[in-house]
């Protein structure tokens, strides 16, 4: 079991994102290829979670993540293990909403778990740098990790 530590993992992104504001509705800025976090494009996929539901924990060994929240609100939680990193054992947290309107980007060989936090169903948005492939990801269970997702 780890150890929880609460902090910034190394090579894990934040980005804020505009929301520009347009008569008859808003537009809301994910990504530039140009900009941080951008290694490519492989596919784009919205998921859906439902309040107070966690899916943990995955770890994708060569696809990055660009995680958005376009509704509801979601609670991510990322774990490094990576050997000789310097963030190792560190867990970060980081929630995502259109209040708070941030492009999460997540490297390959870290663990992620979310849940979600707004009442209703949230939907997230992932634009991936590579295409979906069974074969390059792992997962553990939840108890796998020593995290409380219940004190957050």
């Amino acid at each position: 079991m780890n150890k929880p530590n609460s902090g910034i993992i190394d090579d894990v992104l934040v980005t804020p994102q505009k929301i520009i504001d347009v008569p008859g509705g808003d537009i809301y800025h994910i990504m530039k290829k140009s900009g941080p976090g951008c290694v490519g494009f492989g596919e784009a996929y919205f998921s859906s979670i439902k309040y107070n539901v966690i899916k943990a924990w995955k770890r994708h060994r060569q696809m990055t993540l660009n995680l958005v929240v376009p509704h509801g609100c979601v609670r991510f939680v990322i774990f490094d293990d990576r050997p000789g990193s310097r963030s190792n054992g560190v867990f970060q947290i980081e929630t995502l909403s259109m209040h708070n309107y941030h492009r999460l980007t997540i490297p390959p060989r870290l663990w992620v778990g979310f849940q979600g936090i707004d009442t209703g169903a949230s939907l997230l948005l992932n634009i991936a740098d590579i295409e979906h492939d069974n074969g390059e990801v792992d997962r553990k269970k939840l108890e796998n990790f020593e995290f409380d997702w219940e004190k957050l």
